[in-house]
């Protein structure tokens, strides 16, 4: 293990992440919101920590393997969020506890959209921005970023990769080396977040709210800067626009990339996708059901409207973003748990989206339907294919070890909320909400997280890194194996 190789880059990305503390600061300068101290004094606070990190290890430059990247990813995770969290407690507005400022780094960074603030109408418009572009920041994954903008750097960045991004399928590379891989990922990303700020200012939004929500819905985390969420716009035409990149965003980026590379444009690379395939039939489901039930039931003035509701709430909720438009836990019949359990499918494997991904629930299906075919048959050989291409055992067994390992942490972390006292509904939503990187959950979390006591907060955000993380990230480090020379 590279130890002092580990520490000199952790230092180097910490002085990095410092300089994200300017634009919320010149967000203060241009409003004169008074907030712009915090982000200053964060600033400089991150910046020297960063340095004395780096300094003693600077001629440390090794080349880093598997164990060491993953090692990366975690502490920059856990070094980032809590260093997210020092501008919320320093600020006079909103007063928060040291609990809440974490919860709401954690939240922010991983996408999550999970709140613990109320009044957000009323905060500086600093501190807006800051929530807003913790998420976009976190949203293709500060790693991908960094190994992109910091060659210097000196490693095999296909370590921190492999850990970083999202799906059970790691080793295919956008372009030969990972740098420039990441350099197109980050291109694609903020392309797609210019055009939806632009048709986000097209349609009435102000451009403070048209950038700060671009950020959001393009890295799937939820925030707002209203406490109404999308409902404070009362516009049909914003929630479509917001639909549309939902979806966009959770696609696979690589086969974005793919569909617009050589300077032509490719759409039917999408459609030959088989889990994209699937991602839009789930969402057309999910917004079938969610239109007759509510139309049947009669939950809103007209068809328009339900039409309108439905088709937001089932995208949002079911790519894991968590914007809202009205209350859908108090919907009908079983559309609140239905679409809870649709964001523990969540977006396509490479996507900002969270949740399990599409394609391990496509895997874990067609596992199952061999199964079946094999009581009827045992002798026979049934391979798993995605269209015509055959797959390993070990992705099939990696799926396997995952959906266990998800498991078992849910039900670890639901039963400790449940000992802090939480009420079992809230309990499970809760996790859900975490676990999925959703946001909104159901019971004492449906609207915010505000009231739930300090020691449920810190489960949950514990909950929110093994979401954004994979779980296996996190939990390899707790292996004695992973220790051994």
């Amino acid at each position: 293990m590279q130890f002092r190789s580990i520490i000199r880059i952790v230092g180097l990305l910490l002085a990095l992440f410092s300089v994200s503390m300017l634009a919320p600061a010149l967000v203060a300068l241009i409003y004169r919101d008074g907030a712009g101290v915090s982000f200053v004094t964060t600033f400089f606070a991150l910046l020297l920590c960063g340095a004395v990190i780096w300094f003693p290890n600077r001629n440390h430059r090794h080349e880093l393997k598997s164990r060491d990247g993953f090692l990366i990813v975690v502490l920059f995770w856990t070094v980032i969020g809590s260093a997210g969290a020092i501008p919320f407690f320093i600020s006079e507005n909103p007063n928060i506890s040291l609990t809440d400022s974490f919860f709401e780094s954690f939240s922010a960074l991983t996408t999550t959209g999970a709140t613990v603030i109320v009044g957000l109408d009323e905060l500086p418009k600093a501190i807006l921005f800051y929530r807003q572009f913790l998420q976009w920041f976190g949203g293709m994954g500060i790693i991908v970023l960094a190994v992109a903008i910091l060659p210097v750097l000196g490693i095999g960045g296909m370590q921190l990769y492999r850990a970083e991004i999202p799906g059970p399928v790691k080793d295919t590379k956008v372009t030969p080396r990972i740098a420039e891989t990441a350099k197109a990922l980050w291109y694609i990303y903020l392309g797609i977040t210019v055009v939806c700020a632009f048709l986000y200012w097209l349609a009435g939004m102000t451009l403070f709210d048209a950038i700060c929500h671009s950020f959001s819905t393009i890295a799937i985390g939820g925030f707002s800067t209203h406490d109404a969420s999308m409902g404070y716009f009362n516009s049909q035409a914003i929630n479509l626009i917001t639909v549309v990149f939902l979806l966009i965003s959770s696609c696979n980026f690589t086969l974005h990339y793919a569909a617009f590379a050589s300077g032509g444009i490719h759409p039917k690379l999408y459609w030959k996708d088989y889990e994209f395939r699937t991602f839009l039939f789930i969402q057309a489901m999910l917004f079938l059901t969610c239109f007759s039930v509510l139309l049947l039931h009669q939950q809103y003035d007209s068809v328009a409207e339900v039409f309108d509701k439905a088709l937001f709430q089932s995208v949002s909720v079911s790519t894991t973003a968590g914007f809202t438009t009205t209350g859908f836990s108090d919907w009908p019949l079983f559309l609140p748990v239905l679409l809870l359990f649709s964001s523990f499918i969540g977006g396509c494997a490479g996507s900002t989206g969270g949740g399990l991904k599409v394609i391990r629930i496509l895997l874990l299906t067609l596992q199952g339907g061999r199964e079946m075919k094999r009581l009827v048959h045992p002798r026979a050989i049934y391979p798993i294919k995605l269209g015509d291409k055959a797959l390993s055992p070990r992705v099939i067994d990696a799926v396997w070890g995952f959906f266990s390992t998800y498991t078992l942490v849910f039900v670890l972390c639901m039963l400790a909320l449940i000992a802090t006292g939480m009420e079992e509904l809230s309990a499970f939503s809760a996790v859900a909400a975490t676990l999925n990187n959703l946001g909104p959950g159901l019971g004492e979390v449906a609207v915010h997280f505000g009231d739930i006591n300090d020691k449920a907060k810190w489960i949950l955000i514990i909950s929110m890194l093994f979401g954004r993380l994979e779980i296996f990230t996190l939990l390899v480090l707790f292996t004695p194996a992973f220790w051994r020379n």
